[in-house]
């Protein structure tokens, strides 16, 4: 990613915003760190573009509040498809 940190900033509040996304996932999407993007959206948006921020504070508490759902239905579909013999226990 070339261009400024407030650039970035900006990219990775749009991507979260448009795609609710996680921090994760805006990581994988732009090919940097969990940590790098978490410091991009809470630290710099929030002094470059402060209503993104709390649009994007929404999302990620969300996101957050939701995420011992998601962990229980990876887990559930971990162990369903290692029952039907689609992956092995050694392959998680």
């Amino acid at each position: 990613m070339n261009g400024s940190l407030d650039d970035r900033a900006l990219m990775l509040g749009e991507y979260i915003i448009e795609n609710g996304s996680t921090v994760r996932g805006a990581a994988k999407k732009f090919g940097i760190s969990k940590s790098t993007v978490h410091k991009d959206v809470t630290s710099r948006l929030r002094l470059s573009n402060p209503p993104m921020y709390h649009r994007v504070r929404q999302i990620l508490d969300q996101n957050k509040s939701e995420r011992h759902i998601r962990g229980g239905l990876a887990t559930k579909y971990k162990y369903k498809a290692i029952k039907k013999g689609k992956i092995t226990a050694e392959n998680e």
